[in-house]
């Protein structure tokens, strides 16, 4: 095999993916120390996984619509200037195969999926729907000679960012003696993924009714989750604090770090919370927690009807899924 000296990653473009993808980056540093590594994936990637020691540079690059096309060929010709010797790509895209080929990389390592194969000098079996997504990812590393490792996901937090979040925590009246959970009843993909809102909204006012007197529950949300998140919350005591956009990516990681404990749909703050190694009940219903469940220790509630997962962004029929979770069950798994 020729020898490694500078490798280009090709990171996914979702947020809890790009978690599950963090271990390829430490057991491709430690494999080849001396190899330089550089990280290709978006900016929301790049902000969330800023301060990683494994990433030696980035390339980041803007996923909108209107500019896709120049985005494309800066990101080429950006490659094209590194003169990587092999491309290791952990998303499953026709495109992303072919950009590393314009750019003339020599060695091109991906799953062999979406007829891309033919642009691939090592096409891996696609991921299977039986094994998670983090060992998936591992597998595109066997033609680089590194086995499948223990590595499980990680995020890195400085201290100055663990202060900062303190410090707003503070602010919003949380204390030394505050007992947090933090919660997200959002999901980027879509409403099938979601636990109904008056489910999220019935279950804070049984906390606030049952959980010890100085519990805060903390709820997060991006702007495409801001009217859900408003919805639960109007009207609820100050010990309901929502965060729904007032914090950077990087801020939410550092406050989710906070949080005794947290609650979650199957999303990307999901993966967050799992790589922080956080307690964890996670949510699910048309989604394989078996493929993309946390890794690691947490609580999974699945009913397993006959349908899911089905992989839908909407329901077309009864959302049995997620309607036979019940607040009884959501609240004795915080318990």
């Amino acid at each position: 095999m020729q020898q490694l000296r500078h490798i280009v990653i090709r990171l996914p473009n979702w947020l809890g993916d790009a978690v599950m993808a963090t271990p390829i980056l430490r057991d491709v540093h430690e494999h080849f120390p001396e190899v330089t590594i550089t990280a290709l994936a978006p900016h929301s990637i790049k902000e969330l996984l800023s301060h990683n020691p494994h990433i030696s540079q980035w390339i980041a690059f803007s996923r909108k619509k209107e500019i896709e096309k120049e985005e494309t060929e800066r990101v080429v010709e950006a490659l094209e200037a590194l003169e990587c010797d092999t491309a290791l790509l952990l998303t499953g895209s026709f495109s992303s195969a072919w950009q590393m080929r314009q750019a003339k990389i020599p060695r091109r390592i991906g799953f062999a999926k979406h007829f891309r194969s033919m642009l691939l000098t090592d096409a891996v079996e696609k991921e299977s729907e039986t094994q998670h997504l983090v060992t998936g990812y591992k597998r595109l590393l066997a033609p680089l000679g590194i086995p499948i490792s223990q590595t499980a996901p990680e995020l890195f937090i400085t201290h100055e960012e663990e202060k900062a979040a303190r410090d707003t925590l503070r602010k919003l009246g949380c204390t030394h003696e505050s007992r947090i959970i933090g919660i997200n009843p959002g999901a980027a993909y879509g409403s099938a993924k979601c636990w109904p809102r008056e489910n999220f909204r019935a279950l804070t006012e049984k906390l606030l009714k049952q959980a010890h007197k100085k519990t805060k529950i903390i709820f997060f949300g991006d702007p495409s989750s801001k009217e859900l998140v408003d919805d639960i919350c109007k009207d609820l005591p100050e010990d309901v604090i929502n965060l729904a956009t007032k914090t950077t990516l990087r801020e939410l990681v550092a406050i989710m770090r906070q949080c005794d404990i947290i609650l979650s749909n199957d999303s990307g703050p999901m993966h967050i919370a799992a790589a922080l190694k956080k307690p964890l009940v996670a949510i699910f219903g048309s989604t394989n927690e078996v493929k993309t469940g946390p890794y690691g220790v947490a609580t999974v509630i699945h009913k397993h009807v006959a349908c899911a997962p089905c992989y839908l962004r909407k329901c077309p029929i009864d959302f049995r899924c997620m309607k036979r979770i019940s607040v009884d069950e959501v609240f004795a798994a915080l318990q």
